[in-house]
């Protein structure tokens, strides 16, 4: 007696969805690790606008000041007695380092001296101001 095998007349199916969920997940890991990697060393402000800005290569410590007047260098949290000590630890022995300063442009114009202030009492470093170019309308062309 013969046996039928009535499966095999059905069709082969490939199931695509596992494969579509790795490649999801493969996705996103490549934007989030994308994100990791364009963010900037210090936090988040609103830098003023200043036609003459110029983007440096040698940035070598960020020092934020926040709108709420805290500093911090390089996203660690630092008082105004500290920045000096801190920011000559950060340098290290490079010659010719370039500290620069990240305000919020809403911050106390004293607030940002007394920072530059303290920054320019380490030997051996440069100092400069985080600004970004004004954003041109098609009409101011």
């Amino acid at each position: 007696m013969r046996v039928i095998d009535n499966e095999a007349d059905e069709p082969l199916t490939i199931n695509i969805l596992p494969m579509i969920d790795v490649i999801f997940a493969i996705l996103a890991f490549f934007i989030i690790s994308t994100l990791f990697l364009t963010r900037s060393e210090g936090f988040s402000v609103d830098l003023p606008e200043a036609e003459t800005a110029q983007s440096q290569t040698k940035v070598l410590v960020t020092v934020t000041i926040e709108q709420n007047g805290d500093i911090s260098i390089d996203k660690e949290p630092v008082t105004l007695d500290q920045l000096a000590e801190t920011v000559r630890e950060k340098v290290g022995d490079h010659e010719g380092a370039l500290v620069t300063v990240q305000a919020d442009e809403t911050i106390d114009y004293g607030r940002v001296i007394a920072v530059m202030d303290r920054v320019r009492r380490v030997e051996g470093t440069s100092l400069g101001m985080a600004t970004q170019q004004p954003v041109q309308t098609e009409a101011a062309q």
